[in-house]
């Protein structure tokens, strides 16, 4: 069972039973909390939204185009990473970073942050199937997508629609929290760092990867292009700063061209 905190009610709990996580049979129904505040599950996804949150930017916008999310992983996230980092980088080599600096244990329970289409949610799955995993997203289409990949992957985790400037769970919730490249479009990242820290256990770990500026003046320059459209990029000082003003010590950090990883654990 996965217990929720209301959207409208901090105290109020909602409580989402085990078979809403087996994606493999459809679920649909409301829960209601006992201040009487109802919430639907639509084909195994919790939405605690009732709208689309408003659309800070058109990085943001683009994550509810089913497009977007139908071509998000298959055609960009599996080769992104070579792309930004100037090397051979595998998906696999970046699950493989996953999988050691969270380190997923049998019984424990791990969010994945601005999931898109449960890419790292998957894959914490595989490594340790005896772990619980929540997935969340603002965007319906994405929660969809995620929910088709997850289905066919025979991968049962909790889906939930819900802003991660507010994450609907109480403090200390989980052992590890990870977020894959959605620092950078975030309108208000500080708040979701904040958000990370506060559902965190004391000894728990987040795995970050972001990107940072470009050292080459070609590379600024694109990067300044897509700033207009809400994408922000850091310095790894920068960005440090960011994740020490919330509440994270770096623990471990590597760079690999503008791609970085980082392991946070609470200060």
């Amino acid at each position: 069972m996965l217990e929720l905190k209301s959207p409208e009610n901090e105290r109020s709990a909602i409580h989402i039973p085990e078979e809403v996580s087996n994606l493999q049979v459809p679920f649909n129904g409301s829960f209601v909390t006992q201040d009487g505040d109802e919430y639907e599950v639509k084909n195994n996804i919790v939405d605690l939204l009732e709208k689309d949150p408003a659309f800070a930017s058109i990085a943001l916008s683009t994550n509810h185009w089913k497009l977007t999310a139908s071509i998000y992983e298959d055609i960009w996230r599996k080769r992104s990473l070579s792309l930004l980092s100037g090397e051979d980088f595998p998906i696999e080599k970046e699950h493989e970073l996953l999988i050691d600096w969270t380190a997923p244990k049998a019984g424990g329970l791990y969010l994945d942050i601005g999931a898109s289409t449960a890419l790292y949610a998957r894959a914490l799955k595989a490594a340790q199937p005896k772990a619980d995993i929540v997935a969340v997203d603002f965007s319906t289409q994405m929660m969809d997508e995620a929910r088709m990949k997850a289905e066919a992957d025979e991968t049962d985790m909790y889906l939930v629609r819900a802003d991660a400037r507010e994450l609907p769970f109480f403090s200390k919730t989980f052992d590890g929290a990870v977020m894959g490249g959605t620092l950078n479009e975030l309108s208000e990242p500080q708040k979701v760092l904040y958000e990370a820290k506060r559902v965190l256990k004391e000894d728990g770990v987040l795995f970050m990867m972001h990107l940072i500026k470009s050292d080459v003046w070609y590379g600024r320059l694109l990067q300044e292009s897509v700033g207009i459209g809400g994408i922000t990029f850091w310095t790894v000082p920068e960005s440090n700063d960011l994740f020490k003003n919330s509440g994270f010590r770096v623990d471990k950090q590597i760079t690999r061209g503008i791609v970085c990883f980082t392991r946070l654990i609470p200060a």
